[in-house]
């Protein structure tokens, strides 16, 4: 169904001397991303026992939703900004 809720759960490993800057660039993105009208959720966190590693949670109201916030502006340049502070892929 294309318009099924699209829902995420993602870790993404940070490098430690670069996780104030992705948190930084994280919430930068947070604003413009709720504000979307297909973003029915957004959370950023860390997880409990390895505080590198965040964690996204995301919910959109369908497929296109979700890849409209992937071709915004703020989206495309938070993920540009961030590859060279990865620990590892996102999983």
């Amino acid at each position: 169904m294309s318009d099924s809720k699209i829902i995420l759960l993602v870790e993404v490993p940070v490098k430690a001397d670069s996780l104030e800057d992705v948190k930084t660039l994280c919430a930068r993105t947070l604003v413009p991303t709720l504000a979307e009208p297909g973003c029915e959720a957004f959370y950023q966190t860390s997880k409990p026992d390895d505080p590198t590693t965040l964690v996204f949670f995301e919910v959109f109201v369908s497929q296109q939703s979700l890849d409209q916030h992937l071709s915004a502006p703020y989206t495309k340049a938070f993920f540009a900004s961030i590859q060279d502070k990865l620990a590892g892929k996102p999983i």
